[in-house]
């Protein structure tokens, strides 16, 4: 084993020493005023929330829990204040309209108090009316004109009946109505009586009668025409008493609202209706219910709160007027939750509905200031997206149910006024979602123009470690978590190192940070401490593992029972260990594999059978694709590539994808070749461009993890380890027991840049270079392979001469 190609102890993890801030613990460290790594972002939310263009809204994307919401409104906020105070709204009664109810514009503040003076003014109006009916002024000027229109009726009878009397005719009422009859000595002939008479009698009965006939149609039709008189005289003295008891309470609040025009021309509607509906009042709510029948007295109540509410108004927003503008989160936003909604009440088994009960929805709160919604949610919610879109093209919000957007529903309900809106809208969410609206939505650039995108990591220097431990500190005072000694806050920073997987980052994921923190509170808290030292955020770290690593445990289970087969002694021809990564929510761990390679007499071809069978990913076929490419211009540029080649995960049961293994998979295909065995008490990680170089792969802390816990299992030998990429040296964070195993030799981490470097180290034999005659040494891995291939070619060439092509080729083709 090459035992200087291991990598020192010190390069397996990065350790943090923050001695030179000289603290103790973070009680003596300051809060951060600024965004941890988020500069991109912070100048993103400015530039957004500063320009007041139409289109200029926001979308906020990064990770999940990066702290997204609290920064935006860390900036929003005092934005906000410094703004304007937006008007209040109200909706009102149409009153030529009603199924169209207006918008009232009030200046911030108002409009609360508005509504309080129409109510006192209603009620008040109710009881003035009801007592002005009652007062003895109004009931004698009722009575001269009912008598008036009264004596003026019986006149006309008394004139009509002075003439019946002198022709001895009298008026009778019938069914029918009124009627004339002949009569002697002041009564009525009955028809018998009548025929007695003489014929001159009877014919001049008949003249007299026919002559009256007219003069009783004319007094007739004057009747109905003098009812109609009597009730514009009644309903002219009702209103001219009404306005007499009402107008003086209207110009009292008048005289308050003389700066707004708007609610003026409202009290002259208000004034109008009451006077035009003043009959409803004539008697209170108790009194109907008294003399008046169950039935029509419910119906008259109601006639009077109806009356009564269209006179009201419906605050919609009012603000403090010393407010600023509003800053508005919208948890669930629904279509109902956005536009607002029109609610309806049951009416002797009927829906109704008017525009007291017209509800906001979060555009109307937000209006003036800033709406922040959760993207996902958002687009999840059934028209909401396409909702949200029409109302900022528009710049006005339109209630609507939906019930009304997708013609569904023939009820009767309101249309209200739009309200015209002014709104800066700030959508969170994930840079996928991001990405997909902003290809797929024509509309999205257009009402979207600020992308904030928030970066979850960043760079280790000395002022960023020394800000991250004021951002811990920070933290704890925020969740009012115990004060975190020195070496918690190392041990902190190593954990969130290693969430970035990258030992020149750390992760500024603050739901983590908080998650890590408040577990480690949790820890100390148990063992009665004053302070979280870092014993208490290893036993949160190791916890939180636990919780989630049922599943790895299983899987080492399988190879240490023996029911996964895979070596970590010996060596052997075509076999080495793979790794990868199992992915389980937010818990990942390595996975060893055994790959094995065979190697014949053929057309050039390496077979993939994770792909053959539809196991493997496309990621996985390019990486083994990319092998025989390799072998060919290495090794026989100048002739055919005559093999066949079979590369497998071997008790593989389960989809299998990425390239990280192409390097293994060409080791093993390099060690059938030349007939050389792989150390089995090695694993190989890494992927292979066309030129043998081995690249950067992900995940490499758990593979290597994954490992070393089976070696561990079975016993350190101080033979084993891990090959990785030279590129993935950066990115080790390793748990402890690999750092010390790798310290007292027991376990090594060896880099590789090309695959020459890696077959070495499996093999230990030299990969050999090309001499000036373009050959390889003979005892060399390279040489080996180099031969092999030839004979290869050599072979196939004897088989197609002796007649065997077509043969070979349906052998290939198979």
């Amino acid at each position: 084993m090459v035992d200087t190609k291991a990598l020192p102890a010190s390069q397996l993890c990065r350790r943090y020493d923050l001695e030179a801030l000289g603290f103790k613990d973070t009680t003596e460290l300051e809060d951060l005023r600024e965004p941890l790594g988020q500069d991109r972002a912070v100048e993103a939310i400015r530039f957004g929330i500063g320009v007041r263009h139409h289109g200029f809204n926001l979308f906020a994307f990064g990770p999940s829990g990066s702290g997204k919401t609290e920064i935006i409104r860390r900036y929003l906020e005092p934005e906000a204040a410094a703004k304007p105070v937006p008007d209040d709204w109200c909706y009102i009664n149409n009153f030529k309209v009603p199924d169209h109810p207006k918008l009232l514009r009030l200046p911030a503040g108002r409009a609360n108090d508005l509504a309080q003076q129409m109510e006192a003014l209603t009620e008040e109006v109710r009881a003035v009316i009801s007592a002005a009916y009652e007062s003895e002024d109004y009931r004698t000027r009722l009575d001269v004109i009912v008598e008036q229109f009264k004596l003026k009726q019986e006149e006309a009878f008394e004139d009509l009946q002075k003439k019946a009397d002198e022709k001895n005719v009298s008026i009778v009422r019938t069914p029918m109505g009124l009627a004339l009859a002949p009569s002697q000595d002041g009564k009525v002939l009955n028809p018998e009586a009548f025929s007695k008479l003489s014929s001159e009698s009877q014919e001049k009965f008949k003249k007299d009668i026919g002559e009256l006939e007219g003069d009783l149609q004319a007094v007739v039709r004057m009747l109905p025409e003098v009812e109609r008189e009597q009730r514009r005289e009644i309903t002219k003295l009702n209103r001219e008493v009404t306005s007499f008891a009402v107008d003086h309470l209207i110009d009292e609040i008048r005289e308050k609202w003389r700066d707004c025009t708007a609610v003026l021309v409202f009290f002259d509607e208000v004034q109008d209706y009451i006077i035009n509906h003043s009959d409803v009042f004539r008697l209170t709510k108790d009194e109907a219910v008294e003399t008046v029948p169950a039935r029509i007295a419910a119906d008259f109540v109601m006639q009077q709160e109806r009356v009564i509410g269209n006179c009201q108004i419906n605050v919609l927003i009012s603000h403090d007027a010393n407010g600023g503008a509003p800053v508005v989160y919208e948890d669930n936003p629904t279509v109902e939750n956005l536009i607002g909604r029109i609610e309806h009440r049951s009416e002797f088994g009927s829906l109704v509905t008017d525009f007291r009960l017209i509800k906001p929805g979060a555009l109307h709160r937000a209006n003036g200031g800033y709406l922040i919604l959760d993207a996902r949610r958002l687009v999840f919610q059934p028209y909401a997206w396409e909702t949200l879109k029409r109302e900022l093209r528009s710049q006005e919000v339109r209630i609507e149910s939906l019930t009304q957007m997708m013609s569904l529903g023939s009820m009767v309900s309101l249309q209200p006024e739009t309200m015209p809106l002014d709104i800066k809208v700030i959508l969170i969410g994930d840079p996928l979602l991001y990405y997909l609206l902003s290809q797929n939505d024509p509309d999205f650039q257009n009402l979207f123009k600020v992308p904030v995108d928030f970066d979850d990591r960043l760079p280790v220097t000395d002022d960023a470690v020394a800000l991250y431990a004021k951002f811990i500190a920070t933290e704890a005072r925020k969740k009012r978590l115990m004060p975190l000694e020195r070496g918690a806050v190392e041990k902190v920073m190593e954990r969130m190192t290693r969430l970035t997987s990258d030992t020149e980052r750390l992760s500024s994921h603050t739901r983590s940070l908080s998650d890590l923190m408040s577990e480690a509170d949790y820890w100390a808290a148990s063992r009665k401490a004053s302070h979280i030292a870092a014993e208490d955020v290893t036993h949160a770290i190791k916890a939180h593992i636990h919780r989630s690593d049922r599943m790895r445990e299983r899987t080492q289970e399988q190879f240490q029972r023996g029911t996964m087969m895979l070596d970590t002694s010996g060596a052997k021809v075509g076999q080495i260990n793979g790794l990868s990564v199992m992915q389980l929510g937010d818990f990942a761990f390595g996975r060893p594999s055994r790959i094995t390679a065979r190697v014949h007499l053929g057309r050039g071809r390496v077979i993939d059978i994770e792909r053959e069978v539809e196991l493997g990913g496309p990621l996985h076929s390019k990486g083994v694709l990319i092998l025989s490419n390799f072998l060919a211009a290495r090794y026989t540029e100048n002739k055919p590539l005559s093999l066949n080649a079979s590369l497998v995960f071997e008790q593989s049961y389960g989809g299998v994808d990425g390239d990280s293994a192409s390097s293994t998979e060409l080791y093993a295909l390099l060690s059938a070749l030349a007939d050389v065995p792989i150390k089995q008490s090695l694993a190989v990680t890494g992927s292979v461009n066309q030129f043998g170089e081995v690249q950067a792969i992900g995940g490499v802390n758990e593979k290597i993890e994954g490992f070393f816990d089976l070696c561990n299992f079975r016993g350190l030998s101080g033979t084993q380890g891990v090959l990785i990429p030279e590129s993935n040296v950066k990115h080790l964070m390793l748990k402890d027991e690999v750092v010390e195993a790798a310290e007292k030799g027991k376990f090594h981490i060896f880099s590789v840049a090309s695959i020459d470097e890696g077959i070495e180290i499996l093999t230990g034999m030299p990969a050999g270079e090309l001499d000036a005659a373009g050959n390889y040494p003979k005892d060399t891995i390279n040489g080996r392979v180099k031969l092999r291939l030839e004979a290869f070619a050599e072979s196939a060439r004897r088989y197609v001469k002796s007649g065997g092509e077509e043969k070979m080729s349906e052998v290939n083709d198979d």
